[in-house]
């Protein structure tokens, strides 16, 4: 079964996305890019809250859009996101130059870190074998650009199912991400993630990303990944 993973910018829309079922909840700024990061201080008083009504639902935090060679910058982000008490950092990784260098200092770090494998002209098959091979506890495939275009729009299924199985046999997570949709759905469910992300899908439609997450969104996406009639709004 894949679960929901719902990107949320607020305490509000974190308890809301909790109570409409998400199994996980990932803090986020949609308007500060694709992985923009919240106040870390933002980041502890949400976790501590969520904390005492959800106790074992797990969080997880992106750092903010970072290049790959920005190494300190990123350490001392993972850090602190880490120290706000989040289960998993999340941190963006462009493949091309640096890509490599960045996957195995994250994996020296001491926190939970999840890389997201930003996969805009593609998966990288190297990078992600690399990140199988480093041990992370799972691998996010997602987009950069906001731009209309889906993850599907953007990589080669076969390609990516391949390196889900390398991922899978080591016994880690895969997560899928990238203004995934309703059309989205059955691709989705043939390639079984253990988890889906999703922030625009969970909103107000005219606003998008940008909006207001809707917990009746939350819930039917909820039911449809789980295997029940996708109803669509």
């Amino acid at each position: 079964m894949t679960a929901l993973l719902a990107s949320v910018r607020s305490a509000d829309e974190a308890f809301d996305a909790a109570q409409a079922g998400a199994e996980l909840i990932d803090l986020k700024e949609p308007g500060a890019g694709a992985l923009g990061g919240v106040n870390v201080d933002e980041i502890a008083r949400i976790v501590g809250a969520l904390r005492a009504r959800y106790a074992v639902r797990p969080i997880s935090a992106t750092i903010g859009d970072s290049p790959n060679d920005a190494l300190d910058e990123i350490t001392t982000r993972v850090l602190d996101v880490a120290a706000a008490g989040v289960d998993y950092v999340k941190v963006g990784v462009n493949a091309g130059p640096g890509a490599v260098e960045c996957l195995r200092h994250l994996a020296g770090l001491p926190a939970a870190v999840v890389p997201v494998l930003l996969s805009d002209e593609g998966v990288d098959r190297s990078l992600a074998a690399l990140a199988v091979q480093l041990g992370f506890v799972g691998i996010v495939f997602d987009t950069a650009h906001k731009d209309g275009r889906t993850l599907f729009d953007c990589v080669d299924v076969t390609v990516l199912a391949e390196c889900m199985a390398i991922m899978r046999r080591r016994g880690g997570m895969t997560a899928l991400a990238g203004s995934l949709g309703w059309n989205d759905l059955e691709r989705i469910r043939s390639l079984r993630p253990d988890i889906a992300g999703f922030r625009g899908a969970l909103c107000d439609e005219n606003a998008g990303r940008a909006g207001r997450l809707d917990p009746l969104r939350v819930t039917r996406w909820v039911n449809a990944l789980h295997g029940e009639r996708a109803l669509t709004l």
